[in-house]
């Protein structure tokens, strides 16, 4: 027991996912493919403003070999700066954004908790559709 696992037949448990170990960044900088595809990025702008850009489209594809139209996945940013060390998400060729792109402080003013989940939706090769849920 302990968790619903697919194919393993234990229907009645509760459903388990797998999350490898948060990716990092601190300085802005260009995210990898795996750094988005991860799941959980846990940034450390310390005390200034970054921009994490996204990776571009074709190098998410490159990542995920299997995806098809209308495939999803998210990515959560957790923001541990201080003082105004705002992240600032930056779309990339063959990407689409939707929402607010900014990942504020935890307590901020802004209205933003300290993390920002997207969703990343394939909408053709090289292309997704990258909307902000929360």
């Amino acid at each position: 027991g302990g968790g619903y696992q697919v194919t393993d037949g234990n229907q009645n448990e509760r459903i388990l996912g797998v999350q490898p170990a948060p990716q990092t960044a601190t300085a802005t900088a260009t995210l990898t493919a795996a750094q988005v595809t991860g799941g959980l990025l846990i940034g450390s702008p310390s005390t200034s403003a970054v921009s994490y850009t996204l990776p571009v489209a074709a190098d998410i594809d490159a990542v995920l070999g299997n995806a098809k139209v209308n495939s999803t996945f998210t990515l959560t940013i957790i923001n541990l700066g201080t003082s105004s060390g705002v992240i600032t998400v930056v779309t990339n060729t063959g990407l689409t954004t939707s929402g607010n792109l900014l990942v504020a402080i935890t307590g901020s003013a802004a209205g933003v908790s300290g993390a920002g989940t997207f969703l990343f939706r394939k909408t053709g090769d090289a292309t997704y559709t990258v909307y902000r849920v929360s």
